[in-house]
């Protein structure tokens, strides 16, 4: 199978490439295209907002956190539909401590063999722009990248530069975006979509992909992805280990608990384990006949009233850990596991308290960024990214960044469970994933 695909990427963040990415999106499958997409890095908001709002299958991919084989494993397993959309993250060339090659877009792009767009800001610049590209051009070893899209600038000037980008670079020019601030998706529209809220921002995109097919040469894009150099895929399955395990897992999903990757939950299926949701704002207790519980992360902070005052489910779950079950939570999960969240207005709600912790606004990103974390028996990688933070963070883990080598203290580990800030990315290492499912069965599988 030849996959079909194209990286959309940019200079520098703020380029206008998240935007463009849902634009182009709408605009293909208006075109009739069936679509899968990606994101590259450990963003979970973007594949979020393209599964729920423009209804398109969507994961995580990095460099980082997986070396070539199971990247490219991954993305053929995940692949659907008739291409593939990834979209790239910072700048191009931006990977680990903004300075190494490893976890960016390019590198991204030189596992995949996939062709890249360009999405290049030339508000308030000219033949700058030219300059601006032939410097990423010599920086493109790879000779990935193929096409260039304007944005923000007129689209007479723009298809004058892109006669020239053309002629000179040997670039194919997509076309200009004009300045269209009314159109452009703010972090609140990715971020925070709540269900009442996707009646207008579809809106929104409506009208961006209509900017879109009248200014972009899409069918263009299409050929430009069609050409990918076919992918040598080792399904490498290295770690897992099908149990057939007739197992339950309760996955926490609601407003308050969102934050998942697509791949940590596919692993779980390969192992035969069921997964099945509940919400923690609005049901009264976990689900029947479970054997383990996920809690991910989200945004708790913004909930945190209805999550204290469901007193039955807070008991619910501090009597399964209490009890033994094995529990895997992460940031917001962690949190709500507390004794209490302390929220940025000084307003202190009583969480489940499982965990000896009180959490509290810190004002502040307090840890953010790649990690490895080791366990003591095995390592996996992950961020994190959190503006809260616990007087007691747990000591049965170390992390550590990839670089500068700071390390610290994490993650709360009993009778199995994980619980702490770090979110982890559990292809990574799927063998802490089997193990915690052999937990699961000791707590009571069949």
């Amino acid at each position: 199978m030849n996959y079909p695909r194209v990286v959309i990427a940019a200079p520098k963040s703020g380029s206008g490439k998240t935007t463009i990415t849902c634009g182009i999106l709408r605009a293909l499958i208006n075109s009739g295209l069936s679509l899968c997409s990606f994101k590259c890095g450990p963003d979970y908001i973007d594949p979020m907002f393209h599964r729920t709002v423009l209804g398109i299958p969507s994961g995580n991919l990095d460099t980082f956190f997986t070396d070539d084989n199971i990247t490219k494993s991954l993305f053929s397993k995940t692949y659907s539909g008739d291409m593939a959309v990834i979209e790239g993250v910072m700048g191009l060339y931006d990977g680990i401590g903004g300075v190494e090659t490893q976890g960016s877009t390019y590198d991204l792009a030189r596992a995949l063999l996939a062709p890249v767009v360009l999405v290049v800001d030339a508000k308030g610049a000219g033949r700058s722009v030219i300059a601006q590209l032939k410097g990423f051009l010599d920086y493109d070893e790879h000779h990935l990248i193929k096409a260039v899209i304007l944005n923000r600038t007129s689209v007479a000037f723009g298809n004058t530069l892109g006669d020239i980008i053309e002629k000179e670079l040997g670039l194919k020019y997509l076309g200009t975006m004009p300045d269209m601030k009314n159109q452009e998706l703010s972090s609140r529209h990715l971020g925070l979509v709540m269900p009442e809220e996707v009646p207008e921002i579809n809106e929104k995109i409506d009208e961006l992909a209509g900017t879109i097919q009248t200014n972009l040469d899409l069918d263009e894009l299409k050929n430009i992805a069609t050409s990918a150099s076919e992918l040598d895929i080792i399904n490498d399955k290295k770690g897992i280990r099908n149990v057939n395990s007739n197992l339950t897992l309760a996955v926490a999903r609601d407003q308050a608990f969102c934050f998942y990757y697509r791949e940590n939950l596919e692993i779980f299926k390969e192992l035969g384990v069921k997964l099945v949701e509940f919400s923690p704002i609005n049901d009264s207790k976990l689900p029947e006949n479970i054997n383990g519980i996920l809690l991910g992360g989200g945004y708790p902070e913004n909930y945190l009233k209805e999550l204290s005052g469901n007193e039955s489910m807070k008991a619910s779950i501090k009597t399964a850990y209490d009890n033994g079950m094995p529990i895997l939570a992460e940031c917001g999960g962690f949190m709500y596991l507390s004794e209490s969240v302390k929220n940025q207005n000084d307003e202190t709600y009583a969480m489940v308290g499982a965990i000896d912790s009180k959490v509290e606004w810190r004002g502040k990103l307090v840890r953010f960024g790649y990690i490895t974390v080791d366990t003591g028996k095995l390592q996996i990688k992950g961020h994190e990214f959190h503006y809260y933070d616990s007087d007691n963070n747990g000591e049965c883990c170390v992390a550590t960044k990839p670089f500068g080598g700071k390390s610290w203290k994490c993650i709360h580990s009993k009778n199995g469970s994980y619980i702490g800030f770090p979110h982890l990315y559990y292809p990574s290492n799927p063998e802490f994933i089997n193990n915690f499912v052999e937990v699961m069965k000791n707590y009571g599988g069949h």
